[in-house]
C-alpha cells in the first residue's frame, strides 16, 4: 500500500482528509505534537526526524502551517520535501486570509463566519487560533501566521517543490494547495486536484 503521512492529524483519521486518499489504497501514518492524539508519530512539522526520509508517498497537512511562525514556515515544507518519495506530494489546506480580513472589513471581526462541529467559528478565531481552544489551555490552537491563494503558491514554490497549485476552497474560508516534489505536467496536476481538492 502507499503511504500517507498525515502530520498534524489532532484527533483525525485518514477519513477525515480527502477522497482521493479514501480509496482503499493508503496506509495513514499519524504525526502530531500533541500525545493526546495518540498519534502514532509524536514530532512537529519543523523536526520530523523520527520519519525517515524519502519513506512517505505523500503527506496531508489540514490546517497547520497557520500554527507557525513564518520563517518557520520553510523550515516546515523542507520536512515535508525530506520524507517525500522522488514522486510524491503533498496536500496542505489552511485558512484564507484574503477572505477573512473581507469581513473584518465589514467590521464582523466577532460574528460567526460559519458553523463547526466545535460551534460557530468567528474572523478572530480563524485570524488568531480557536479562542475557546486557547482559553482552555490548548495553546497549540494558537495562529502565527496565515496566507492567501497567491502567498501560498509563493512558498510552495520558493520551497523547492517541482509543482504546485493552489485553490480557495467552497467554503469554510479555507486554501487548498498541493505541492508535487518532481515537476509534473499540467494533466498530472489536474488529476491530483481532482482527487484532493474540494468540490473538483
Amino acid at each position: 500500500m502507499k503511504k500517507l503521512l498525515h502530520v498534524g492529524c489532532g484527533a483525525d483519521r485518514i477519513n477525515r482528509t480527502t477522497l482521493g486518499f479514501n480509496d482503499g489504497s493508503w496506509q495513514e501514518v499519524r504525526l502530531d505534537i500533541n500525545e493526546l492524539n495518540q498519534p502514532d508519530v509524536i514530532g512537529s512539522m519543523t523536526d520530523m526526524s523520527a520519519v525517515d526520509s524519502e519513506s512517505v508517498d505523500a503527506i496531508f497537512s489540514s490546517h497547520n502551517i497557520e500554527h507557525l511562525y513564518m520563517h518557520e514556515v520553510p523550515i516546515a515544507l523542507a520536512e515535508f520535501k525530506r520524507v517525500l518519495k522522488p514522486d510524491g506530494f503533498c496536500v496542505i489546506t489552511c485558512p484564507d486570509i484574503q477572505t477573512v480580513c473581507e469581513l473584518v472589513a465589514q467590521d464582523k471581526l466577532m460574528e460567526a463566519a460559519y458553523q463547526s462541529p466545535a460551534g460557530p467559528i468567528t474572523p478572530l478565531d480563524i485570524l488568531y487560533g480557536h479562542t475557546s481552544s486557547i482559553r482552555d489551555g490548548n495553546t497549540y490552537m494558537a495562529h502565527r501566521c496565515g496566507f492567501t491563494q497567491s502567498s501560498l503558491s509563493t512558498v510552495l514554490k520558493q520551497s523547492g517543490f517541482g509543482s504546485v497549485a493552489a485553490m480557495r476552497g467552497p467554503q469554510s474560508f479555507d486554501l487548498w494547495g498541493i505541492a508535487s516534489k518532481r515537476r509534473r505536467i499540467e494533466d498530472e496536476m489536474r488529476l491530483l486536484a481532482k482527487d484532493h481538492f474540494p468540490g473538483q
